[in-house]
């Protein structure tokens, strides 16, 4: 199997430059983007360990406060909102945080959380599976067999940097396997729209994987990349993926930091656009709406989330609030 070619970084006078709206400002690093049925946004506050929700009218309502630094969240199979926790005390200045900072008393550790959204009852389901402790969970999508895949970034400490990892739990709280360890600073993650590929964007390297699945929770690793995936697509100059999402079409939408974009690929890695946002930390996109032709967009940097119509639909994600 051969690796994607490396696709080179457009100019900026090649980029897209829609026009948005700024539906809140002034958050805490947004991050996690739900979009619900009644036009509002579900989102954590990173710096805050807020979940957050904003309403069409741009009105932030805290919903459940974890005390520690957020990544992702998903809607689950239950009625249950699904957290990513890093584990990294939150910061005084409320700068971005890192996924897990210097040893000490800064970090109580990565887990897996729900929220009922009618109580605000917060709830620890995963903060450890068989190979050992969950270090910084970052991102998470659910599969249609009642599980999820996450992300771990990977615990950054003072000089020393741990690996990252993807695993699969089951959302009852029943079972957590861990799929691929160990995997460099694994961020965003995906399904394709027929269900049969995980993609992962791999942050400092600048590059979009995927494993082939076999069944719920097993992956064919007969790629030649990390714990044997296959490289899709990476970019020229100096870029970060962040999280992502998938088109209808089967297109990545990948958060791209530095250029304060969101980048488009095929499945067979092609660039299909770029879409400038101007923020160098743009985190998140999802799809909401009527038709999930809409995009939301968290501009971490500026505690900003935006949205403006994509032109495509979205992917439907399994247990999409309805």
């Amino acid at each position: 199997m051969t690796s994607a070619p490396t696709i080179h970084l457009l100019g900026e006078a090649e980029y897209e430059r829609p026009d948005f709206i700024v539906m809140a400002e002034g958050l805490a690093f947004p991050e996690g983007p739900v979009a619900m049925p009644d036009g509002s946004v579900l989102l954590v506050e990173l710096s805050k360990g807020l979940v957050s929700r904003v309403s069409a009218k741009g009105e932030v309502q805290p919903l459940a406060a974890a005390g520690t630094c957020l990544n992702g969240l998903a809607a689950g199979p239950d009625g249950l909102m699904y957290i990513c926790n890093n584990g990294s005390a939150l910061p005084s200045d409320q700068p971005a945080a890192a996924a897990g900072g210097p040893d000490g008393a800064d970090y109580l550790g990565g887990s897996i959380q729900t929220l009922d959204l009618a109580t605000g009852a917060l709830k620890t389901l995963y903060d450890r599976c068989p190979g050992g402790l969950l270090s910084a969970p970052n991102d998470i999508v659910f599969d249609g067999a009642g599980g999820f895949y996450f992300t771990c970034l990977g615990k950054r400490h003072t000089r020393l940097r741990g690996f990252g990892g993807l695993y699969y739990a089951r959302a009852d709280g029943s079972e957590i396997r861990e799929i691929a360890y160990p995997v460099f600073s694994p961020n965003g993650i995906g399904l394709s729209p027929d269900g049969r590929t995980l993609y992962y964007a791999e942050t400092d390297g600048c590059r979009l994987w995927a494993y082939d699945i076999v069944e719920p929770g097993v992956l064919d690793k007969s790629g030649a990349g990390p714990d044997g995936s296959r490289l899709v697509a990476t970019l020229g100059g100096y870029q970060k993926f962040d999280s992502l999402a998938v088109e209808a079409s089967g297109n990545i939408c990948v958060a791209t930091l530095v250029s304060g974009t969101v980048t488009v690929f095929s499945p067979d890695g092609g660039l299909v656009r770029q879409v400038y946002f101007g923020d160098h930390f743009t985190t998140n996109i999802c799809f909401g709406g009527p038709e999930r032709s809409t995009a939301y967009v968290t501009l971490s940097r500026g505690g900003r989330l935006v949205a403006l119509d994509w032109g495509v639909p979205g992917l439907l994600l399994n247990h999409a609030p309805r």
